[in-house]
């Protein structure tokens, strides 16, 4: 298959995917509307049902889901930045498995150990999205820059760090300004954790974040060397 051919694939496949993530997300918008008009208020009468504080994080975050489907897109726009498709598509299925999955089917809850899963993922893939970024500017002629692989792989390293602090730091800040339970420090039967039990959530999200980039950044440094001793050779 010729690379035209697996470009033009991949773009079809982002496009069906993002399709389908945008039409589930506005579907649970209106999902929770409904539900924060007709769930009870307070404390629930047991440890597993959902009051309307509950879905005010759902329809929080599907809606930031809605508006952050469009940062890949506007990215490239602006900045004349080419995300690869394949990444893109992990990105729409990211949001799904997080947003959709974890706080509309309670996947968070359900599936043992879902948060890892999904924090692996995302230190992963913005790891890679690290290497997109300098390579782009290490490859652009309006920029005079030329970066060694090891630079290369601190910086997509410490962006992926980066990312994941900033995105604990919004969960701390919706959890205290919309009354929600995104850092998981009220467990599924209601108690609320004290003292260290309250931070394991973050520490280990940023953990996670921190082992899976630096696997993709350790796999990409070689693959830059590899390629760099390869271009000298020439």
């Amino acid at each position: 298959m010729s690379n035209n051919k697996r470009e033009d694939k991949a773009a079809k496949w982002k496009d069906i995917v993002g399709r389908i993530v945008l039409v589930m997300l506005v579907l649970s918008v209106i999902y929770a509307i409904y539900m924060l008009i007709t769930a009870p208020s307070g404390v629930p009468d047991n440890g597993y049902e959902k009051v309307k504080s509950d879905y005010v994080l759902t329809l929080f975050q599907c809606l930031v889901g809605v508006i952050v489907m469009f940062i890949p897109s506007l990215i490239e726009r602006k900045f004349s930045v080419n995300i690869p498709d394949i990444m893109e598509a992990m990105y729409f299925l990211f949001l799904f498995c997080a947003i959709y999955l974890g706080e509309v089917r309670d996947f968070y809850y359900r599936v043992p150990y879902w948060d890892v899963i999904l924090h692996m993922f995302s230190g992963a893939m913005l790891g890679a999205l690290g290497f997109v970024l300098v390579n782009f500017f290490n490859d652009s002629e309006k920029v005079n820059m030329h970066l060694s692989p090891i630079f290369v792989t601190l910086f997509a390293f410490c962006f992926a760090l980066a990312a994941g602090t900033v995105w604990e730091i919004y969960e701390f800040l919706a959890d205290g300004m919309l009354d929600t339970n995104m850092q998981k420090f009220i467990t599924a039967d209601r108690t609320v954790l004290v003292g260290r039990d309250a931070l394991v959530d973050t520490m280990k999200d940023l953990i996670v974040d921190a082992l899976s980039s630096l696997v993709v950044c350790v796999i990409g440094f070689f693959t830059l060397n590899k390629q760099a001793k390869k271009s000298m050779l020439q």
